[in-house]
């Protein structure tokens, strides 16, 4: 058998295991090693939890849920990563009697593969097919995360808001396909000034990309927009019929908030966005903040 298969009794001692339980334990640094007989399951369980696994405690409770009779079976989806290796499980319990006593199998089935492939479709679901980069869905999750972050650690955020210049006349004069190029290159760009977990970039919508810093004051991050400016004029994409220049330009509006529990996220995207029209009304190619 693939599972890894145990058998309780109803004060959770382990009645018997199999040479797949015995052997997982074996290769992955378990204390037990080979000798199951007589451990009580549930109490090295509720010591895992002691020691940080939040999943240990569900699995605690589910199964006293079956012993009980509370419920008919359950089921229970955990990682259990080694140092080098990433590997899921799927606990199944299921009760039996013998001689009106009642017992359990636990069996754990590895459900890795099946995993990785969920992952790989999450992760394409947050991700811009074009651009390759975070997409709005994200964008709106992260903030909202990060907004608690630094409200909690008293941090401030900034926000960038980025608009190409004339975009609808770029595109009607060289058509979608150098338009989509254009995107592109400018999610390629701004990869490179997200270093942190507490940072993004990514496309918040059309032509417009939206950066933000987490932990990082307003007079941080201008200069790091500075540069964005400039690469993206020495990405030298012509625009010749834009009245900006004759190359690909953005324009820029920059905020900065202090997170806390009177404000939101909101404002500071609303101020960001603010600051973008002013730039736009001010001449484009060019920072306001």
């Amino acid at each position: 058998m693939t599972e890894h298969i145990a058998v309780i009794d109803d004060q959770g001692k382990i009645q018997y295991v199999n040479d797949r339980w015995s052997s997982y334990g074996h290769d992955n640094g378990s204390d037990i090693q080979l000798d199951w007989l007589g451990i009580n399951y549930l109490n090295e369980c509720k010591n895992a939890f002691i020691r940080g696994d939040d999943f240990s405690r569900n699995a605690v409770n589910g199964i006293t849920n079956v012993i009980n009779k509370k419920m008919t079976t359950f089921h229970l989806e955990y990682p259990c990563h080694s140092p080098d290796k990433m590997k899921w499980f799927i606990m199944t319990v299921t009760p039996f009697e013998i001689n009106e006593k009642v017992y359990c199998v636990i069996s754990h089935q590895d459900i890795t593969e099946r995993k990785l492939a969920e992952d790989t479709v999450k992760s394409l679901a947050r991700i811009d097919w074009l651009t390759d980069i975070p997409n709005r869905r994200t964008f709106d999750t992260f903030i909202n995360e990060e907004w608690k972050r630094c409200a909690r650690l008293n941090m401030p955020m900034s926000l960038a808001f980025i608009d190409i210049d004339h975009f609808k006349l770029l595109n009607d004069t060289y058509g979608h396909q150098y338009g989509d190029k254009c995107l592109t290159k400018v999610g390629e760009l701004l990869k490179g000034y997200v270093k942190r977990p507490t940072d993004i970039c990514a496309r918040y919508g059309g032509d417009e990309f939206v950066l933000v810093w987490g932990n990082t004051a307003l007079e941080q991050s201008i200069n790091l927009v500075k540069e964005i400016l400039q690469k993206i004029v020495n990405l030298n994409m012509p625009n010749n019929k834009s009245l900006t220049s004759s190359c690909l330009t953005v324009s820029i509006g920059m905020a900065e908030m202090f997170p806390n529990k009177v404000n939101s996220e909101n404002e500071l995207i609303l101020n960001a966005d603010h600051k973008l029209s002013i730039a736009k009304v001010s001449g484009r190619n060019r920072i306001s903040h």
